[in-house]
């Protein structure tokens, strides 16, 4: 829901924060660039430190990001508490669909699960802006960030309580390396083509996507080299 709930309160924010035109699509577009970038490095490491601990450290910190970003006094501000909501929430769908194959062992009941999941995405992106349409109706427009956070205390209350925990025994040592060719790589590319669909093919897009590609081959060819890839 965090991806579409802002559209209507840009407005709203935009007379508050006057950000100018590069900010304003930074504080929409950086919580997807780093949500989608983080994600093959989150689900790693919640592979070393355990599933559930890891949703819950982002469940904290989602809720920390989402009140900082809904009480921001400048744009710099909001940029960065997109930023770190983007990061935080990238915790979150590798932790669970994770859990969801390591509880679920039967299959009919595990794709029941994962169709439950897949749900529970396409439902929020759909009702983002409903819900932003409400809550700025009423209040102002740092309220669609905090919309999340009696969601992630009520995570924090009931998931110690009904989620087990698992790991990989095997996962060996997180490389640091790897995680940040894999975050270049997949940014470079996603920059490139968001900028293709806005302005065009231009000079600077085919340079993202060349260079993201580029990264992302020396990561592919590193792996195998590995002890733990």
């Amino acid at each position: 829901m965090d991806l579409t709930v802002l559209n209507l309160a840009v407005p709203r924010l935009s007379a508050d924060l006057k950000p100018s035109s590069s900010q304003l699509l930074w504080i929409l577009d950086i919580y997807g660039f780093l949500l989608a970038g983080c994600l093959i490095t989150m689900g790693t490491l919640g592979d070393r430190i355990g599933r559930r601990r890891l949703l819950l450290i982002g469940a904290v910190a989602f809720a920390i990001a989402s009140v900082f970003a809904g009480f921001s006094t400048s744009a710099g501000m909001l940029i960065v508490s997109r930023a770190l909501l983007g990061i935080a929430a990238a915790t979150l769908a590798p932790s669970t669909l994770s859990l969801i194959r390591n509880m679920f062992l039967d299959p009919r009941e595990r794709t029941v699960a994962i169709g439950v999941w897949i749900a529970s995405f396409s439902a929020g992106s759909a009702i983002g802006p409903l819900v932003g349409g409400i809550l700025l109706s009423y209040f102002w427009w740092g309220s669609v960030f905090l919309v999340a956070v009696p969601v992630m205390v009520a995570l924090l209350v009931l998931g110690p309580m009904v989620l087990p925990e698992y790991r990989d025994p095997e996962a060996g040592r997180l490389d640091i390396l790897s995680a940040a060719l894999s975050l270049v790589a997949v940014l470079s590319v996603i920059y490139g083509i968001k900028d293709i669909a806005e302005h065009g093919l231009r000079p600077e897009a085919a340079s993202a996507i060349l260079f993201g590609v580029t990264v992302g081959a020396v990561f592919a060819v590193r792996q195998p080299r590995l002890t733990n890839p």
